[in-house]
């Protein structure tokens, strides 16, 4: 008997009831329309294509640009007993052709592609194969080239409706504005689709843009007004590092997260954020997927982000659980021009992308028609050292690259190391003989692996540091010398990114098939950040309902809480007590007269009156006689 999204939902989510808008996106799909869902950061976006998915006979391909995302998803889904696969790139043809066969005859239900993977004449072929009774569009505002994270490969998604045309297709995304819908529509060719769309209006969630010179001193401030769990996000590593260091000192619990921090330590310092044993997580933007942490009650960010979407995405996650929380924005004179220097100024042009990739090919020896498919560990810092290339200008390059399918560019800290032991048998053991403090690490690493004496091996040496009770240090300073005497061989790699070549080189060739993209793309990032620059100095509307105008809500009220909101009501207040105080000298000008008369006789709140009578006295503008009536002083 086929179960009912709420059974699923109860089933596996543990959840007695959907969120808003979830079920009626979830019934569209079950009746067999293609769907275009808006729903805001935290909105369950996955539950919307998952739920339906197991409601039906077959497997859901998801088309998700973000291989993190892929895999965060997957392994929740596996933790939840549902058979779910990712395929990013960089996988081998052989064990691609195992894991396909997998998803046909294998009951699984949910494949993970990137677009990138999509386009594979294998992938395509197997996917006729496949009993599909939905197809996911994840992140979609990709596939527009207005969209904040255009990817040109998203263009090529729509191959999976030439491929099973009577299936239908969920478009998901938590920003878009009306232009992006419209073109995302007309690229996936979807059929009169329902668009459901949540309105982005978070009536707890205040917006505050505040000008600052001593931003630092701000944040304090903030985190003292507003206690409870915080994020703040920063532009760079070095700010993270230096900012966390800073509250830490000043009594704060806080920890830094950014893209070169190793895995271990970033799954550490998110439970420990997600357990509140650190309240305050200083951050690059890399800290956002898998962030439904319901009580952050401030999110700050220290420098203006290079788009609406960005901020709106990153302010949505305070305030989950509903109750009264805020998102920071902070600026200076100087943000102008800084945002200009780090966003407009670097934009790569057709030459410097041609520059950089040549460079980079020859960087790892990549030969001419050669490197599709090859992965290289990454040190971003050296690359550009190497060649005294702007950072700014390659990093956009390689995200411009990476967006067109040239290459897989994934920032991640990977450390690899590994050995080959160039001795004999014979002459180890008697080195080791006379030197004995060398002893136990190499005698743990001929236990744990073989054929170290033929070819060089791949070792993890945190782990032969625990099995010979001493630290990671300590084991690298041990081989490090054992190499200088020409013992063994040691490699020891530190990289804080990876590199998939995902098309053969042919250095010009290879930039000019997606060069086009580069001025509309580049035009792109240039509004956008007119745009946020525009929502940091617009004075004159409630900050909620620039938000909203700016993703095509229209007609939205004043939100009551963002700092315009504030603001105004702070205006009025004084504006009130000032009426007020002007009305009461009047009146004692006349006679002198008790807080009751006065009261009689003003049209204002009891309350209000009172408050303007204390000051006044506490000021000697007024005084109270023997008769207990007021007088003017």
């Amino acid at each position: 008997m086929t179960k009912s999204p709420h059974q699923i939902l109860q089933e596996y989510w543990r959840f007695d009831s959907f969120k808003p808008l979830q079920e009626e996106i979830i019934n569209a799909v079950l009746d067999g329309n293609d769907t275009f869902a808006l729903l805001p950061t935290g909105g369950g976006k996955s539950i919307c294509f998952q739920v339906p998915t197991l409601v039906k006979e077959g497997i859901c391909i998801v088309i998700s640009p973000l291989i993190a995302l892929m895999q965060d998803q997957v392994q929740n889904l596996q933790e939840k007993g549902i058979k779910a696969i990712a395929l990013p790139s960089g996988i081998k043809y052989p064990e691609l052709d195992t894991l396909l066969d997998n998803c046909i005859y294998g009951n699984y239900k949910f494949l993970y592609l990137s677009p990138e993977r999509l386009q594979q004449e294998l992938v395509q072929e197997r996917l006729k194969r496949m009993n599909i009774n939905l197809i996911a569009v994840d992140e979609a505002h990709c596939i527009s080239q207005w969209g904040n994270d255009f990817r040109p490969s998203y263009k090529k998604v729509k191959i999976l409706r030439d491929l099973h045309p009577t299936i239908p297709i969920i478009a998901l995304t938590a920003s878009a504005t009306t232009k992006v819908i419209d073109d995302v529509i007309s690229e996936l060719d979807l059929f009169q689709p329902n668009v459901l769309r949540q309105s982005f209006f978070r009536p707890n969630l205040g917006y505050m843009v505040i000008e600052s010179v001593d931003k630092v001193y701000k944040i304090k401030q903030i985190l003292e007004k507003y206690p409870g769990t915080s994020i703040v996000y920063v532009r760079n590593r070095k700010s993270a590092v230096e900012l966390s260091d800073f509250l830490n000192q000043s009594g704060y619990s806080s920890a830094f997260y950014h893209g070169g921090v190793n895995s271990h330590e970033k799954t550490k310092r998110f439970k420990q954020w997600l357990n509140e044993e650190v309240r305050i997580m200083v951050a690059t933007n890399a800290f956002g997927m898998g962030i439904d942490k319901p009580n952050v009650r401030t999110v700050i960010h220290y420098n203006i982000p290079e788009s609406i979407e960005s901020y709106f995405q990153e302010a949505g996650r305070a305030g989950r659980d509903g109750k009264k929380s805020f998102a920071f924005l902070l600026k200076n004179q100087n943000d102008k021009q800084r945002l200009n220097n780090q966003f407009i100024k670097v934009l790569p042009d057709a030459d410097a992308v041609k520059l950089i990739y040549r460079k980079l090919c020859n960087y790892f020896q990549v030969s001419y028609g050669e490197g599709e498919q090859t992965v290289y560990q990454f040190d971003f810092n050296t690359f550009c050292t190497t060649y005294a290339i702007n950072m700014l200008l390659a990093y956009n390059a390689l995200l411009f690259m990476d967006r067109c399918g040239v290459i897989k560019f994934t920032q991640r800290f990977t450390q690899k190391s590994s050995i080959q032991i160039l001795s004999t048998g014979n002459q180890l053991l008697s080195f080791l003989e006379k030197n004995q403090k060398y002893e136990m690490v190499i005698k743990a690493i001929l236990r744990t692996y073989g054929g170290i004496f033929d070819e060089e091996v791949n070792i993890n040496i945190p782990m032969i540091a625990s099995k010979v009770n001493t630290s990671e240090k300590e084991v690298i300073v041990i081989l490090s010398k054992l190499h200088e005497l020409e013992l063994l061989q040691f490699n020891h790699t530190l990289s804080d990114a990876e590199i998939i070549f995902l098309v053969p080189r042919e250095d010009e060739r290879t930039i000019n098939r997606v060069k086009h993209h580069l001025t509309a793309q580049n035009n792109s990032k240039i509004e956008k950040v007119k745009a946020i620059l525009r929502f940091t100095e617009n004075n004159t509307q409630c900050k909620s309902k620039q938000l909203l105008s700016y993703f095509g809500e229209a007609n939205s009220n004043d939100c009551g809480i963002c700092s315009f909101c504030i603001g105004k009501k702070e205006n009025q207040t004084k504006h009130n007590q000032n009426k007020i105080q002007e009305d009461i000298i009047r009146l004692l000008q006349e006679k002198k007269l008790s807080s009751r008369d006065l009261i009689s006789k003003l049209e204002y709140p009891e309350k209000s009156i009172l408050e303007v009578l204390r000051e006044m006295n506490a000021h000697q503008i007024i005084k109270i006689n023997p008769d207990n009536n007021y007088q003017l002083v």
